[in-house]
């Protein structure tokens, strides 16, 4: 079990979040020679990418191709109910990391602290985005096999948008032992189906012998996982956890929804596991179900008794403790909370956390919001990035102490932090972060009627290929008894001292006994 008194953290010292560090994690020792630079604003990165597109704009058929994947996986034997049953005891842990599968540095940089967090866990989740960039079955000897090939027991995944890009083949061969799916029937000329196919994104062929060498990295029989589909519940202990596929479009549809009402029935607490978070950058999206109804409509029923949602796609951690209605005929049916929560930042790029406005969601308020990296941290580093590629570092370029205050002073917020010599903030610091789409305070008026935040988040987030440490990536630890949940969200920044002994950014107890008014945050 790891101590989490151990080491200071982001949230107590500027050490602890890796600024100033000068000796390199050992990570790289465990890299390939040869690295794949992903960059998100190449057209040949970009171009294979384009299913989602074309689902938004000619209909999603991923909820048909899903429901061949199960029918195929339950003629081959998988359970119908699609439940994994474990004999784990009362008292267990497991692990939770998503959006992983860049190949790159960062990816790499989280192993050595998940592998020391990770030890006498009885699983891993890996949630959203196994493999970038469009899921390709080639891949996943770089991107899955090699970086997690020394973690004992098994992993199981629930796909993201990207590993339906080639239409889930590369997830379903390695998660599912599944062959490819026979060939759908044309569809009928000058339909929107029709028109989709044209410029349909197909999967690539699979090169068989470099499958079969990178699969023996996790060939041990401790290791094996094979899921009864792309959507999953895991019986384990006392509580019951749910792994949903949101496809391309973070929607679920009329099948797999019908599959989560029955799977989510009853009192055993819960876990829901999801591509898309529910609660994220200070808005809900509560993921809607084809037919009627929503996801976040069962996870806050409470007969249902969901105790946390946990979702990737976004490539950061975010916490969001929101009350919702107890149980019927309990006491004080006010005061179930259930933890909302983003764990995205296993290896992709980092999405910024210093464009989150001051939240104000669902009664959460900014004082109950935890993020990682916090939002200071996020504009030095994106500043660092920007300087380095417009060639201006000197003019970009923020130091922690400048960006902490000048977000403290946008959102009207305290500094996480405990600040150090007082920083005086001039134009030069406040035009730097209005141009890298900081924050305001909500209300605040803008100067820009653009949609600055929106834009600079999916256009201009930095390719992996400029980074360099601290890289501010995460992954959690969960230990389950009969009576709580310990949730930890660790650290991995790329530096030697967080590799030793990874930082707990957060912490948060979920208990799992009703009544469930309170919960006690560390």
């Amino acid at each position: 079990m790891v101590d989490s008194s151990r080491t200071h953290s982001s949230r107590d010292t500027a050490e602890g979040a890796g600024w100033g560090l000068e000796d390199p994690g050992a990570y790289r020792e465990l890299m390939p020679g040869r690295v794949e630079k992903l960059s998100w604003v190449n057209p040949r990165t970009l171009w294979p990418a384009r299913n989602g597109v074309l689902a938004s704009w000619f209909g999603d058929p991923t909820g048909r191709t899903r429901s061949r994947w199960t029918e195929q996986r339950t003629a081959a034997g998988a359970p119908a109910d699609k439940v994994i049953r474990r004999s784990d005891l009362d008292r267990f842990s497991f692990m939770v990391i998503g959006d992983t599968g860049e190949g790159d540095a960062p990816q790499y940089a989280v192993v050595p602290g998940f592998l020391t967090v990770s030890q006498d866990t009885a699983f891993t989740v890996l949630t959203s985005d196994v493999i970038y960039p469009v899921g390709a079955t080639d891949d996943y000897g770089t991107k899955f096999f090699r970086p997690y090939q020394d973690y004992p027991a098994p992993i199981y995944a629930i796909p993201g948008n990207h590993d339906w890009y080639e239409d889930l083949n590369g997830f379903m061969r390695v998660f599912c032992d599944a062959p490819p799916l026979p060939a759908d029937p044309a569809p009928r000329p000058l339909t929107p189906a029709w028109l989709r196919s044209l410029l349909w994104h197909r999967p690539s062929a699979v090169d068989e012998q470099r499958l079969a060498e990178a699969g023996k990295l996790r060939s041990a029989p401790a290791q094996q996982a094979v899921q009864p589909g792309p959507y999953w519940a895991i019986d384990a202990g006392t509580v019951r956890v749910i792994g949903i596929d949101t496809g391309l479009l973070g929607t679920l549809d009329a099948e797999q929804g019908r599959w989560l009402r029955e799977v989510s029935a009853g009192p055993v607490p819960k876990i829901l596991v999801t591509g898309s978070p529910l609660y994220v950058d200070g808005e809900h999206h509560p993921c809607p179900i084809e037919g009627g109804g929503t996801v976040d409509d069962l996870v806050r029923d409470p007969e249902r008794n969901f105790v946390a949602a946990i979702g990737g796609d976004i490539h950061n951690y975010q916490r969001y403790p929101v009350s919702v209605p107890g149980r019927v005929g309990q006491t004080n049916r006010t005061g179930r909370t259930v933890q909302y929560i983003v764990s995205g930042g296993g290896g992709a790029f980092m999405h910024a956390t210093h464009t989150i406005e001051r939240v104000s969601v669902a009664d959460v308020t900014e004082d109950d919001f935890r993020c990682y990296p916090l939002r200071g941290d996020s504009l030095a580093f994106y500043s660092r990035i920007y300087g380095r590629r417009l060639h201006l570092r000197r003019f970009f370029t923020l130091t922690e102490a400048e960006a902490t205050a000048v977000i403290a002073e946008r959102l009207g917020i305290r500094p996480t932090r405990t600040p150090g010599d007082p920083v005086r903030l001039t134009w030069r610091i406040r035009l730097v972060a209005g141009l890298l789409g900081t924050a305001r305070r909500p209300g605040r008026k803008r100067r820009l009627r653009l949609p600055v935040r929106k834009v600079y988040t999916q256009l201009f987030s930095p390719g992996s290929a400029t980074y360099s440490p601290p890289f501010f990536k995460s992954f959690l630890r969960l230990d389950v008894s009969p009576e709580e949940v310990r949730l930890r969200c660790f650290s991995a920044t790329g530096k030697l001292r967080q590799e030793l002994d990874p930082p707990v950014e957060d912490e948060v107890v979920i208990p799992l006994t009703w009544p469930a008014g309170t919960i006690d945050e560390a």
